[in-house]
């Protein structure tokens, strides 16, 4: 009896009618992506029984199976930061990357050649007024899923909004009282979530300039967020220990804990479910309807040998192939790793290790699954615990070889 109460205090409550209205958009939301996109490798294989998955889980396409070792030779390293890179995105259709450093520069990348399309350098502090770009370190930046809108944020507080295809910047956006941390726009619409220090989720409108609403709840900085095509977001919050999703419209959120130490890294996997990293060198597994992780690696990138005493390789950089069983981590242990989780995300399995020197502080895959791009740097992107001099600040990208022939040879972006 104590067990089935417990069990029953960790289910979120949903209504019957909540969960048929929460399945049908998301079989619908499927059914749009499943119109608009191009299928990744192996979406036909998740999507020809979506109907059954939404019924119970949502769809999980088994990318896991093509992936195998990339060869050394064939991973490409773009250098264009002075200092460390601190956050990257992929432009949705695979072809350019965007990318930001403590130094405040801003490049856009394109994948086919390596070059440099555009750089916005970073300014002085102080020189804010007369300079276009940032003059303090860049901590986060997101894209909007039609590819319009760059949104970019720094340790001084602003939110800038640039012109994806001309790096031009539009408009700032201000109200933080600390550095901004974490950003996202969901999907489908240029509505635009921002965590900072200051311990808030703001809303804006990057469409129409405008800010939208705050929300309060985290006890510590937020230290990430991420968001899909529902409106709600989720955010990882540092030293208080637990991760949150917040439903914009109710202006409700829900708490989930699970973690040791200080969540670092969170990304959504799917609808239903999402992955988080934290400085104790755990990574965890949820379930959007469980508030305690459905899986927990401990030591997922082993221990290190500091002052004497053996401590976990934190983890700063997580990321998901979205409708997939494909994770990847980065912490400074040397390599970036694969990971597979299991049906029903109860399980975690380790892949494989891809040797990278340096602090892994981002880490996206391209939309098709068929390239992985790491942003590297000598130091963290929240600090200078440690340095690590042999490493090179640079973007890299990473090919993940495929034993089927599904993603054809000219897809946009392909390694």
């Amino acid at each position: 009896g104590r067990r089935r109460r417990e069990a029953a205090e960790e289910e979120v409550e949903e209504t019957p009618q909540e969960k048929k209205l929460r399945l049908a958009k998301q079989y619908l939301e499927e059914l749009r992506q499943l119109g608009e996109s191009r299928p990744a490798p192996g979406a036909l294989l998740g999507y020809s029984c979506a109907w059954g998955k939404v019924l119970g889980n949502p769809a999980h396409i088994l990318l896991s199976l093509q992936v195998q070792p990339p060869d050394p030779a064939r991973i490409r390293v773009l250098r264009g930061h002075q200092l460390p890179v601190t956050c990257l995105v992929i432009s949705p259709d695979d072809r350019f990357i965007f990318s930001a450093s403590k130094d405040g520069s801003l490049i856009k990348w394109e994948v086919d050649s390596g070059k440099r399309l555009c750089v916005v350098p970073g300014g002085k502090k102080g020189t804010e007024e007369q300079h276009m770009g940032h003059a303090s370190h860049v901590l986060c930046m997101a894209i909007s899923s039609d590819g319009k809108y760059l949104a970019t944020g720094d340790r001084n507080k602003l939110i800038m909004i640039w012109d994806a295809a001309t790096c031009k910047r539009l408009h700032i956006f201000t109200g933080h009282r600390d550095a901004v941390s974490g950003l996202s726009f969901r999907k489908g619409t240029h509505q635009l979530y921002s965590a900072s220090h200051d311990r808030c989720v703001k809303v804006w409108d990057v469409g129409e300039n405008a800010y939208v609403e705050t929300l309060f709840g985290h006890q510590d900085i937020i230290t990430g967020l991420d968001s899909l095509s529902r409106e709600c977001c989720v955010t990882a919050g540092g030293r208080d220990g637990t991760v949150r999703l917040w439903k914009i419209p109710e202006e409700s959120q829900l708490v989930f804990s699970g973690h040791q130490g200080s969540i670092d890294c969170i990304q959504l996997i799917n609808e239903e479910h999402m992955v988080s990293g934290a400085d104790d060198g755990s990574l965890a597994l949820w379930g959007l309807t469980k508030k305690k992780p459905l899986v927990l690696a401990r030591q997922a990138h082993g221990e290190q040998d500091a002052q004497g005493l053996q401590q976990p390789y934190w983890i700063s950089a997580v990321a998901a192939l979205r409708n997939s069983d494909l994770l990847a981590t980065g912490s400074h242990s040397g390599s970036v790793k694969l990971w597979k989780s299991g049906e029903g995300f109860r399980k975690l399995e380790h892949l494989l290790d891809i040797p990278l020197v340096g602090f892994v502080n981002s880490l996206k895959f391209s939309a098709a699954g068929d390239f992985l791009v790491a942003g590297i740097g000598q130091e963290h992107r929240l600090g200078r615990w440690w340095r690590i001099k042999e490493a090179k600040n640079s973007i890299c990208i990473i090919p993940l070889k495929q034993k089927t022939t599904a993603s054809s040879p000219e897809s946009p972006g392909s390694s």
